[in-house]
């Protein structure tokens, strides 16, 4: 910021009393900016001025804090242009100025002969059907005009544009250039001239054609400075008619000027037959009439309004971070300038207001109106001869007319992209009246790419298909009036088709601009496919997005035929509960994860039926990744059937729990806190019973072991449930007598659910093991005082004190906050039924990267919990990938330094919490967590980071999601490449000093690797199977992480070790560098070191060779090899 306040320093006059100031820079004006004045005492007790008054009173009113106010200032600053570079721009326009007037002429030649255009340019207009009458001869512009924004002051960096009308003289045009593109052409040959003698010049930097708003009838040539200053600007020469030139009635809506008979090249038009209006080519030759008029209303609005000006200028930056300001129907700045100069004529804005209230107003307008339904005009006194708004909406999707009451601003606009904006505005407007938002941080600085704000994405991957489209849909008038452009043609088209087939799923179904990028002068000019593909978003209505049945009207009402017409042969006579007989479309689908997918089948079907699209040139981009979270061979979904089942069982456990009978101590509450019990486990428990001969059998005590000679048996995971006991006077007062207590509860409910429900159990010490319908849950008993009695702790003096131990945080923690946890998270999913998927999607990412030991699953869930609850500027996501790709970018750019992490909870906390924990979240930010996350029940300590990650592992972390989102949205952004997606599943090892590589029959979860093994071995249960007879299972038993814990336990000073406990087959090993630097012989500190004499004094160094040895003797048969990337480090 220091340095916008220099410049402003430098842009001033010099003082009045004093000379002007001497070429070097008055270092007191830069300096006085930056430092608090001195103020004298009367000064400082001076009573504030109306001014200062009326500032404090809007700050309180319009604002939710005055930091608010400042963000808006800085922001403001930081787009407009400084002084000094506007007198750059304004030099190099006088030089374009002379050189223009400079340009010779040409003899007169017919249109279609343009052998005199020199080789160097080529024409940049697409001549097609190339013959047409005319002829055409260049004459230099009769007049230069600077238009639009930069005249205003409203034009924003980073582009700055700066655009200058240029008319053709009224000499080179004749009478009926109104017809066939004629007059579009010598326009383009007007430009082509001038570019060619421009190109000569030392004065520019480069020189484009481009189209306007990618509009193929409107060429417009760019000019850039040469040198360091070519970003600086690019102006814009946009060539328009002369005044009066041609007779506005000819160009009204409902009026043809393009003929069939020229069109479709034949020789004569047919007998009787009508032209059609051709509302878009009459559009785009009166905008170029109406340039200097549409200036004098801005400038005239613009007259002593200072807050118009900042208003725009914000509403630019929030069109540009929705890409809705560029392409082909885009929301522009220049539209948006006109709709404020309209509020301000219907007095919705005053010149009073601040930028601020001018962008509410004008947000508040767009949400509330609704311009494809409604259209507004500018103009002032009604004229009968001018159409009327109703012919506007018959030739246009959306409708706003200028001053003239000729030109519609929207002309290309689609419906469908006004109610993007109109959503967005919506939106916008929640956002800015919520107080518990930083508004300005989400609307203002926060991209919103389609990729990250629309559940499901998809790409018309060969836009040439659209002119097979236009054929089947009948589109040649609307081809005859877009010149060709079939893409502009179809779009609307295909858009109002989808949003009738996707109604009631769909909040939304919004596509991209089609844009043309700019070319060379001696390019040929892009061809219409050259828009690249087209990207389509759909918004779902979470609750109706999956339901698989469409019914229609009753078999004998007379739309029944049309909703037959519109889904063909999926259209089926089906009878209901109620007894009606209606048309209704049935959609296949198993699995969960196929019904959210029904969408794409919807899409597919329709724009096969209707515009002859074929499969093969969709690219659905909705659930690619879910393939990383597949369960089973078969493409069996993505695990939430078996997350609901296991939860199911749980219910039943916990019913049988409650109505025990014989326990001398009711259950007062049975709580879950495994993460499968929050539907965020990553691969989901599956029932199993085992295979005997796999496992060597103890008979005495009815277990297994597993065999030495077989693979590791398959992973069990024990579920574990708090089994809270009601409180009595006769539990023990001392922490060692109340662990024997709950020890004889373990053995007592184990005896009573084999009695009364003929469950297997395995009764332990700290907790029962239960075996029932193929899961193993474990039962921990919980007394509410123990936590209590544990903190209990006697002075020297004999007094009794409460402090937090170590023993007594980990039983809260388990007993208390984790169930309080997972209960709420259960709850979140039964409001965003994809919270569940989008948590594990996040941890086996976390779980790839080698980093799931270096941050707890809680803190994960809770991450992710935040974008379900705080899902501002988004809307809550209703698909796992688009949640990824949020949570990847949460991890990436969330400020941890200097801000915590919110996540409200059952909406616990209040506007005022949030103040408290942010004002104490700063003064006490050195001794917090590095990255602190907030709770309704735990708004001081962050539990769940205390321990980890640490700094460098945050740090890791974020470098990792950041390059992993911009990897995945380029890959799913560009659908003509193979899309392997699980790239960003795959870590990079080359920044690890061993590699210890593992013997996959020893990895129990070998088949949760992101690369299915192709292989695997028989693990010794019967899946699916949930028998009641059993010897107990082996549970919890991973090898690769008991050897991990010995490796930890061992050298833990040394190296750091990562693994991925979903079927990883390498542990990667990170030497400290720390542990490296020679240290003075200590008898105590040997372990793992050797001696050696460095400059004749004996130190200790790591003893590398043994330590790589030991690692392979810890680890025998379960390591296949160790793998020293020696070339990284020396001993």
């Amino acid at each position: 910021m220091a340095g916008s306040a220099e410049a402003a320093a430098q842009g001033r006059e010099p003082p009045a009393g004093g000379a002007a100031r001497s070429g070097k820079r008055a270092a007191p004006a830069g300096a006085e900016t930056l430092q608090p004045a001195k103020l004298s005492r009367a000064e400082l007790y001076k009573p504030p001025t109306s001014e200062e008054l009326s500032q404090l009173k809007e700050t309180e009113d319009l604002f939710h804090s005055s930091l608010l106010r400042l963000q808006i200032e800085e922001l403001l600053k930081e787009v407009t242009l400084k002084e000094t570079k506007k007198k750059k721009i304004d030099a190099f326009l006088h030089e374009i100025n002379s050189l223009l007037s400079a340009v010779p002429e040409t003899p007169e030649t017919e249109l279609t002969d343009q052998a005199w255009l020199p080789r160097g340019v080529k024409v940049p207009f697409l001549q097609v059907p190339f013959s047409v009458k005319g002829k055409f001869r260049f004459l230099p512009p009769a007049e230069l005009r600077v238009v639009g924004s930069y005249l205003l002051g409203t034009c924003i960096k980073p582009e700055i544009n700066v655009d200058l009308a240029v008319t053709m003289p009224r000499e080179i045009f004749q009478d009926k250039d109104n017809l066939n593109q004629r007059y579009h052409r010598k326009r383009a040959l007007y430009l082509a001239h001038i570019a060619h003698h421009l190109s000569k010049e030392k004065l520019f930097g480069s020189m484009k054609f481009a189209y306007m708003n990618s509009n193929h009838l409107k060429p417009i040539l760019l000019l850039r400075p040469q040198g360091k200053d070519e970003k600086m600007v690019t102006v814009r020469l946009h060539a328009c008619p002369a005044p009066d030139l041609f007779k506005p009635s000819r160009f009204y809506p409902s009026k043809n000027n393009v003929r069939t008979a020229w069109f479709m090249e034949q020789s004569a038009p047919k007998e009787g037959a009508t032209e059609s209006p051709t509302p878009h080519y009459n559009n785009s030759i009166l905008c170029d009439t109406v340039l200097l008029s549409h200036l004098h209303l801005l400038c005239s609005a613009a007259a002593d309004f200072p807050g118009m000006k900042d208003g725009v200028a914000l509403l630019k930056v929030w069109l540009n971070q929705r890409q809705l300001s560029k392409g082909l129907g885009c929301f522009s700045g220049f539209l948006v300038s006109m709709l404020v100069a309209y509020l301000l004529m219907k007095r919705k804005i005053v010149k009073m207001m601040s930028g601020y209230q001018v962008l509410r107003s004008t947000l508040q307008f767009l949400a509330t109106t609704d311009l494809s339904v409604t259209g507004i005009s500018l103009v002032k006194d009604v004229d009968a001869s001018l159409p009327v708004l109703d012919d506007f909406h018959q030739a246009f999707e959306v409708v706003f007319v200028d001053p003239s009451g000729m030109v519609n601003l929207c002309a290309d606009m689609t419906a469908s992209k006004y109610h993007q904006v109109q959503f967005e505005a919506k939106r916008s407007m929640e956002i800015l009246d919520d107080r518990m938002v930083d508004g300005f941080q989400v609307l203002l600085m926060t991209a919103k790419p389609m990729l990250r704000t629309f559940d499901h994405v998809f790409h018309l991957k060969h836009v040439s298909k659209l002119q097979g489209a236009c054929k089947k849909m009948q589109l040649l008038n609307e081809l005859m009036d877009r010149g060709g452009n079939y893409v502009a043609a179809a779009l609307p088209f295909l858009v109002s088709l989808l949003v009738r087939g996707l109604a009631g799923r769909a909040l939304l179904v919004a596509h991209s601009l089609p844009q043309i990028p700019e070319w060379s002068i001696d390019a040929e000019p892009p061809k219409h496919k050259d828009v690249g593909p087209l990207l389509f978003g759909i918004l779902f209505v979470p609750e109706c997005a999956a339901s698989v049945l469409e019914k229609g009207p009753q078999a004998d009402h007379p739309e029944a035929l049309d909703f037959r017409t519109f889904w063909g042969e999926k259209s089926e006579l089906r009878r209901f509960q109620d007894g009606s007989i209606c048309e209704a479309v049935v959609w296949e689908a198993d699995s969960i994860c196929q019904k959210r997918l029904i969408p794409e089948q919807i899409v597919r079907h329709l724009l096969k039926l209707h515009a002859d699209i074929p499969e093969s040139s969709i690219c659905y981009v909705g659930a690619l990744l879910e393939s990383v979270i597949r369960t089973g061979k078969e493409a069996f979904g993505t695990g939430e059937e078996a997350m609901v089942s296991v939860i199911c069982s749980y219910d039943d456990l916990s019913r049988k729990l409650w109505n025990l009978k014989g326990l001398p101590l009711t259950v007062t509450a049975v709580q879950g806190v495994h993460p499968a019990l929050r539907y965020t486990d990553v691969f989901p428990p599956i029932p199993m019973k085992p295979i005997y001969s796999f496992h060597t059998q103890i008979k005495t005590k009815h277990l297994l072991l597993p065999s030495e000679e077989k693979p590791c048996p398959a992973f069990i995971a024990p579920l574990k449930i708090i089994c809270h006991m009601e409180g009595s006077g006769q539990w023990p007062q001392d922490k060692e007598a109340i662990k024997r207590i709950k020890a004889a509860f373990h053995l007592q409910l184990a005896e009573l659910l084999q009695q009364q429900h003929q469950l297997v159990c395995r009764p332990a010490v700290t907790h029962t093991d239960v075996y029932k319908d193929g899961y193993v849950f474990r039962l921990q008993v919980a007394y509410h005082r123990e936590p209590l009695i544990l903190k209990e702790v006697v002075t020297p003096e004999g007094m009794l004190k409460y402090q937090d131990t170590e023993e007594s945080r980990q039983l809260e923690l388990e007993t208390l906050h984790l169930p309080y946890l997972t209960s709420s998270l259960h709850g979140l999913q039964q409001q965003h039924p994809v919270f569940g998927s989008t948590c594990r999607l996040a941890k086996r990412w976390i779980s790839a990267q080698l980093l799931s030991d270096n941050i707890s699953e809680e803190c994960m869930d809770l991450l992710v919990a935040f974008l379900f609850l705080h899902p501002a500027p988004f809307t809550a996501p209703s698909s796992p990938q688009v949640g990824f790709l949020r949570f990847l970018d949460l991890l990436a750019t969330f400020d941890w330094k200097n801000n915590p992490l919110i996540v409200n909870l059952n909406s616990g906390l209040t506007d005022a919490d949030y103040t408290e924990i942010k004002n104490k979240f700063v003064a006490a930010r050195s001794r917090l967590p590095v990255m602190f996350i907030a709770t309704p029940k735990d708004q001081w300590s962050s539990m769940w980071t205390q321990e980890r990650p640490s700094a460098q592992i945050l740090q890791r972390l974020i470098v990792l999601a950041s390059e992993s989102l911009r990897a995945l949205e380029e890959q799913l952004l560009d659908p003509l490449n193979s899309q392997d997606v699980k790239m960003v599943f795959r870590p990079p090892l080359d920044f690890y000093d061993v590699l210890i590589h593992l013997n996959p029959n020893q990895i129990p979860r070998h088949l949760e690797g992101v690369d299915r093994p192709l292989k695997s071995f028989s693990r010794g249960v019967v899946k699916n199977s949930s028998s009641v007879k059993i010897l107990f299972p082996v549970v919890d038993y991973d090898p690769v992480q008991c050897y991990l814990q010995e490796l930890r336990d061992a050298f833990s000073d040394l190296a750091l070790f990562f693994y991925d406990k979903h079927g990883g087959e390498v542990i990667a090993v990170l030497w400290k560098p720390l542990s490296f630097q020679p240290q003075p012989f200590k008898v105590s500190s040997m372990k793992g070191r050797m001696m050696t004499t460095r400059n004749n004094d004996l130190v200790c160094v790591p003893n590398v060779e043994a330590i790589l040895e030991d690692f392979e003797v810890l680890g025998e048969g379960l390591v296949k090899s160790v793998e020293a990337r020696t070339e990284k480090w020396t001993i």
